[in-house]
């Protein structure tokens, strides 16, 4: 039974509650300032996962290296 889920009378009451906790001109507030920070915590997160496979590829060894001959005197 209590692993049932939230039912909607759980909704409700937990809606109650955080309008007694917060008040209701608090409520706009504070659901904007959670907006944002979800928003920039997915900006964050696609980041990571573009930047994660270039960081990661290892370095190209085909072409010539530094010491492949050229202008450089003995």
């Amino acid at each position: 039974m209590l692993y049932d889920g939230l039912t909607g009378w759980h909704l409700l009451i937990l809606a109650g509650v955080v309008m007694l906790l917060f008040g209701a001109r608090r409520l706009p507030d504070a659901a904007r300032a959670l907006g944002q920070t979800v928003r920039i915590l997915r900006a964050e997160a696609r980041e990571l996962t573009h930047d994660a496979p270039a960081s990661a590829a290892p370095p190209d060894t085909t072409g010539p290296g530094p010491d492949a001959g050229g202008d450089r005197a003995p």
